[in-house]
């Protein structure tokens, strides 16, 4: 997938459960793969085709062990050869606090890194 992105991308190993907001008939939560996560989004792999625009409830679970409770909104899908899908999500309404959390992690992993001068 093309980085369309303005903020760094970092990997965390967690899982987040969605729900379509726009379908109340619809309830079910999905377990999705998470690829990455910036200030301003989230990357992801599922199993079941998302629709773009449509915004989904998250429940994401940070390197903390805290839960950012969001709402992702889908920008763009890939199929993959194993019909599984890539999705690119940008949050909506995001509150300041969590945007907060994920750029300092973000600060530490570059710093880490060395990439941060």
């Amino acid at each position: 997938m093309e980085e369309k992105r303005n903020s760094m991308r970092m990997s965390l190993s967690a899982q987040l459960l969605i729900k379509n907001m726009g379908d109340n008939s619809v309830e079910e939560e999905v377990g999705i793969e998470v690829l990455d996560v910036s200030k301003t989004g989230v990357g992801f792999i599922c199993d079941r085709p998302l629709e773009i625009g449509a915004v989904y409830e998250t429940n994401l679970k940070i390197w903390t062990d805290e839960v950012i409770h969001a709402f992702l909104k889908v920008v763009r899908i890939e199929q993959t050869k194993e019909e599984k899908y890539i999705c690119g999500t940008i949050f909506i309404g995001l509150p300041e606090m969590n945007a907060k959390r994920i750029e300092v992690y973000d600060m530490l992993k570059r710093m880490e890194s060395g990439d941060l001068e």
